[in-house]
């Protein structure tokens, strides 16, 4: 599902007052950081998570690599900040952020 540009600038809204739940650091993508990294984005549908490492080319790698393995949608990418939105099916629709 492809968020319209209204539904990226509502959730950039919603998103701005959150802090990074997920740090990427050194090791970089593992397998224990994605299963908390969809854990997370079941339970919360948006999330903002911080990149430690890497120059801009590294950071947009694991920035790409993060939404195709998640299947979530990149909603802003700024400096070594990202924020991630992948809907909950298993929520009611009044509880979505975007139903």
């Amino acid at each position: 599902m492809a968020l319209t540009i209204q539904q990226k600038k509502t959730l950039r809204g919603l998103a701005h007052h959150l802090n990074p739940v997920i740090q990427i650091g050194a090791k970089g993508v593992t397998n224990a950081l994605m299963d908390e990294l969809n854990s997370t984005l079941d339970h919360h549908e948006l999330i903002k998570i911080k990149i430690n490492e890497g120059d801009r080319e590294t950071r947009k790698a694991i920035i790409e690599a993060v939404v195709e393995t998640t299947g979530a949608e990149l909603v802003q990418s700024i400096g070594k900040v990202f924020v991630l939105y992948r809907s909950n099916p298993l929520k009611k629709k009044s509880e979505r952020l975007i139903p």
